[in-house]
């Protein structure tokens, strides 16, 4: 049975990043968009690596085009979008696919690990449920990834401990990492 540690993503020079290399660290991994109503959550993403980064967390940043194509331009495009406008410290990796035949394994897993549970409520929840009954009517009976800004979790120990939507307010994800810090 496999584990977050057997799994490897592809850096922006071309180099593997194997998870194995984040042993007892906690792990956030995102699937991130820099032309998204919730690119915002950048700069949340970088305050809770700043906070948190010294005491043994990770942000796993995987640029994802796949949703109605908010991720253009190459790797180090996204790169440049990011620091100039987030000043994020954490690296972006490849533009990758999370969802369909051509998704990263990790992410297979990572699904597999942890399906969806919804977007909980209010105004953003309420637009993306009534976005996603159009494109997939079957939406809340699977693990996809609905879309950007979709967070997991990982514990110390490599294990997938939550999955927060992007309509989940990003004290509650700040919340989760501090109580694993």
């Amino acid at each position: 049975m496999s584990n977050f540690y057997d799994y490897a993503v592809t850096k922006r020079d071309g180099s593997k990043l194997p998870m194995s290399d984040f042993k007892g660290k906690v792990v956030l991994v995102v699937n991130t968009a820099t032309g998204c109503g919730f690119t915002p959550h950048y700069k949340d993403l970088e305050e809770i690596y700043e906070a948190f980064h010294d005491k043994g967390l990770e942000i796993l940043d995987i640029p994802c085009n796949q949703f109605a194509g908010q991720t253009p331009g190459t790797d180090d495009e996204v790169h440049d979008f990011c620091t100039l406008n987030y000043n994020t410290q954490f690296d972006q990796m490849t533009k990758s696919d999370v969802n369909g035949e051509n998704a990263l394994d990790l992410y297979k897993y990572l699904k597999s690990q942890k399906t969806f549970a919804g977007f909980g409520k209010g105004p953003k929840a309420l637009m993306m449920s009534t976005m996603l009954k159009k494109i997939d009517p079957d939406y809340k009976n699977n693990a996809e990834i609905k879309w950007n800004f979709t967070k997991f979790l990982i514990d110390r120990d490599g294990n997938v401990v939550d999955r927060f939507e992007p309509t989940t307010n990003m004290k509650t994800v700040r919340a989760a990492v501090e109580a694993l810090i």
